[in-house]
């Protein structure tokens, strides 16, 4: 597992990045993969650690700790150190099926699990995941595996994002004949739209389709299920169905003034901007030289600050509920769960080398939205709050009196969450839903009506892309062996 004494003799090390101040002069990936020699390096720090924690793939206290997939970790790396490029893809295309995904976009709940990680920093695992996966393609290790034995049973998958494609390339690879239905103009769902293109290139999605399509695998897009095709339409047509839909229904705002124009849901300026790109068209909500506000601290509203600096924003400030994280682990997120700390992700680098600031605010709440006499939003009213202790143990937000302040605002993108799935799926169906997701258990992943499965964040709520496809991979052998019980090959 890596050389012995790698982890003594060498540092972590991270792949080459466009400097932030270059970098946003464009929409394009500002990272790159390790050099070869990096990835022999990096891989040597891997430790002989005889019970790898890194590929475990629970959850503790609802926090994700090693790998959901459970990458073999530890033999990767092994073989990265020793030169053996080849050997090293195929052991990690084993258990993830797109690795160019995860290597770029997941937030590597295995090195937080990496057993280095107590003391030192982690393993650099995300980034030698990647850099396999990169080098396989360019060297034309990976070519369409086509099925040479067909079971004559059709499969149905609504939804293109990690979990559908997953599910898509296991259960073709089954010998099953499988179509992929997406409601947009192009296959990648989340993957496509959700996640701009300075984190993951859209050649990198069209690549992995294509390739499935290769493959054997049929997309139909601009199909709309509960819309342009009933549920009962799919089932009546095919052995079996996946709704791998997504929780796209995104929360609103319930303010006063909410009725505001310039007040934006943070997904749909997001797959606006990434679409336009696609097409060549200019951008149809533009920010320049507009002072934007985004509520919401995490991950989407992330990638709005990066956009908005991109489009040359005038000013841009993120407000976020919950106080700055720790910069160590503290006692609620011991080793080895995510430690939840303080980091600078790429779009604060990018804000604070541009506008001179990090545009995070902590421990904020909006109280009002201001209009303008057309009706535009001019300002947003806030008050600072601090998270106590109740006398039940519970965490509760105080407003703090006397911190109420009023922020110049063009346009406010929301980025609060998401409700559940749309509600159009559901529409006219018989379907079982839980709190806007549809119902069904990780123990089979059926539905309440038979045939019918689902997986993903249509099953288990917004999660990570690694859950997604694990959660695919998963429903793809439930549904397998649905077909082989019930309807026999």
């Amino acid at each position: 597992m890596g050389k012995p004494t790698g982890f003594l003799e060498i540092k972590r090390d991270k792949p080459f990045e466009e400097p932030p101040k270059k970098r946003v002069r464009h929409f394009g990936e500002y990272g790159e993969r390790f050099t070869e020699e990096q990835m022999k390096a990096q891989g040597a720090r891997c430790m002989d650690c005889g019970t790898p924690f890194c590929h475990m793939g629970i959850e503790i206290r609802g926090v994700a700790a090693g790998c959901p997939i459970q990458n073999v970790i530890p033999e990767w790396n092994d073989l990265v150190y020793k030169g053996q490029w080849k050997d090293a893809l195929d052991r990690l295309l084993m258990t993830n099926n797109f690795p160019e995904f995860t290597g770029r976009v997941c937030p590597a709940p295995c090195e937080s699990s990496c057993t280095l990680a107590i003391s030192e920093p982690a393993v650099a695992i995300k980034s030698i995941e990647r850099s396999i996966i990169d080098k396989g393609f360019e060297e034309g290790w990976i070519t369409p595996r086509v099925p040479s034995n067909r079971t004559g049973k059709k499969i149905a998958i609504v939804g293109s994002g990690p979990a559908g494609l997953t599910a898509a390339d296991d259960l073709n690879q089954d010998g099953h004949t499988v179509t992929v239905f997406e409601r947009d103009d192009r296959p990648g769902g989340l993957l496509m739209y959700g996640i701009p293109s300075m984190k993951l290139d859209k050649d990198v999605v069209t690549r992995r389709v294509q390739l499935l399509s290769e493959e054997g695998v049929q997309f139909i897009v601009n199909t709309e299920i509960g819309v342009d095709r009933t549920l009962h339409d799919l089932r009546e047509e095919f052995d079996a169905v996946i709704l791998c839909v997504g929780a796209q229904r995104q929360r609103v705002l319930h303010l006063p003034g909410d009725d505001a124009t310039g007040i934006v849901p943070a997904m749909t300026y997001l797959t606006s901007t990434t679409k336009n790109l696609l097409d060549g068209h200019k951008a149809e909500i533009d920010v320049k030289g507009k002072h934007v506000l985004v509520i919401g601290g995490g991950d989407t509203g992330a990638d709005c600050v990066a956009t908005a600096v991109r489009q040359n924003c005038k000013s841009v400030v993120q407000f976020g509920k919950h106080p700055r994280l720790p910069d160590a682990r503290d006692e609620m997120h011991m080793w080895p769960s995510d430690p939840n700390i303080f980091k600078m992700d790429y779009a604060y680098e990018e804000a604070q080398a541009v506008k001179g600031q990090d545009p995070r605010e902590y421990l904020i709440q909006t109280k009002e939205i201001v209009k303008g006499a057309n009706g535009q939003v001019t300002a947003l009213r806030t008050v600072q709050m601090e998270k106590v202790i109740g006398e039940d143990g519970f965490h509760y937000f105080r407003e703090l009196p006397g911190t109420e302040k009023e922020w110049p605002a063009d346009i406010v993108f929301v980025a609060i969450g998401f409700e559940g799935i749309d509600p159009e799926v559901a529409e006219g169906t018989d379907l079982s839903m839980s709190r806007n997701r549809i119902s069904a258990s990780k123990v089979d992943y059926a539905t309440n009506i038979p045939g019918v499965f689902t997986a993903g964040d249509a099953r288990r709520g917004q999660s990570l892309v690694v859950w997604a496809i694990r959660e695919g991979k998963e429903a793809a052998q439930k549904v397998n062996q649905y077909i082989y019980s019930v309807q026999p090959v």
